[in-house]
């Protein structure tokens, strides 16, 4: 190998994580021609074929399988030894790539990234706001947050908040012209803003009853969204009932903007995580970021 195949072998296992030019070269800021350029040409100086291509699909050849075997941890090795290079001296430096939910980066990020700016100005944040469950260690993120239910066994966890609650809730405008449901099964009859996944799938409200936790029937779906911001603004204006995090919308209720129904129906669960793979080293600018936003969040800043 000479070091003219180093950015095509670079390009060539990224098209083999991602599975796909496309992806690839949405993650590297390229074309997709560029990639698959560069991939046939390191083809080409190897003499073997690496990928098999279709109209619809692409996949290793056994050659390209045995090669990115060895290539992936090999790439992941230089760019470790690339961020602590980078990372001689005390002071934490270089970038963070952090994947949210948006729940979680309104709540525990976003009212402290200014503070940490200024204590860490040679640290870059890269924050990926997603509801999708990420593999942090295939997709190169430093550090993921996610509730404490949804977190793989292999990861290395610190709780980031307290226990969170879920309340179902409804404007006076719309108690008003629409009546206040008298029990859960009321709700069936009532029109209900409804939170769509990335996969498709519908959130289903989950609330507890004689000591049983149950999933909630919806008759008639007012909106549907997948932003938390957007279904919040949609049962302060009057659309329909809610079901939303109750630290977002404290303030709401206290000041009569918000009614809750069924209180006494929804119970906590475990909060939300700030994660990293046990496979990467904790580098000092991950550790700073991980630490300043536990103590944000604690108050303990």
């Amino acid at each position: 190998m000479t070091r003219e195949h180093l950015p095509h072998l670079s390009l060539f296992a990224e098209v083999a994580r991602r599975g796909g030019f496309r992806a690839a070269a949405r993650a590297l800021g390229m074309s997709p021609s560029a990639v698959s350029h560069s991939v046939a040409l390191l083809e080409e100086r190897l003499g073997v074929r690496l990928l098999n291509r279709t109209k619809r699909s692409l996949a290793l050849t056994e050659a390209g399988e045995r090669l990115f075997a060895r290539l992936d941890p090999a790439m992941e090795d230089i760019a470790q030894g690339l961020r602590d290079a980078l990372e001689t001296s005390d002071e934490p430096s270089g970038r963070v790539r952090i994947t949210t939910p948006q729940s979680a980066c309104t709540m525990l990020l976003k009212p402290h990234l200014g503070d940490f700016s200024r204590a860490f100005p040679a640290v870059s944040l890269e924050i990926l706001v997603e509801d999708r469950f990420v593999d942090i260690v295939a997709d190169r993120f430093d550090v993921g947050l996610r509730l404490g239910e949804a977190l793989r066994p292999d990861m290395i966890a610190v709780m980031i908040s307290p226990p969170m609650r879920f309340t179902i809730v409804a404007s006076p405008a719309y108690l008003e012209r629409h009546g206040r449901p008298a029990s859960l099964d009321d709700l069936a009859h009532h029109r209900c803003i409804r939170r769509r996944f990335s996969s498709g799938l519908l959130y289903v409200w989950e609330v507890e009853r004689d000591g049983t936790e149950i999933t909630l029937p919806h008759a008639s779906e007012t909106i549907t969204t997948n932003d938390d911001d957007l279904m919040l603004e949609a049962a302060l204006n009057g659309s329909g009932i809610a079901f939303h995090y109750e630290r977002r919308i404290a303030q709401h209720i206290a000041e009569g903007r918000l009614i809750e129904l069924f209180p006494e129906n929804c119970g906590t669960f475990p909060g939300f995580y700030l994660y990293h793979s046990s496979r990467r080293g904790m580098r000092p600018a991950v550790r700073a970021f991980i630490d300043f936003f536990v103590a944000a969040n604690r108050g303990l800043r």
